[in-house]
């Protein structure tokens, strides 16, 4: 199911998947529940902290 999914979401991709809006996915980020790093002025999320916190939400 998730095979098609990139190994590192942008933020825009990870809004998708997730189907939250900006503020909530910079609150998960911020309190450390979804793993996430900046290159320059982007956010990149690996997927497996993304389906990491689907598994423990």
């Amino acid at each position: 199911m998730f095979e098609r999914v990139p190994d590192i979401l942008t933020f825009k991709e990870c809004q998708r998947f997730l189907k939250v809006g900006k503020n909530t996915l910079l609150d998960l980020i911020h309190n450390g529940e979804i793993e996430a790093f900046k290159i320059g002025n982007r956010w990149k999320i690996p997927k497996e902290c993304v389906l990491e916190y689907l598994r423990h939400r």
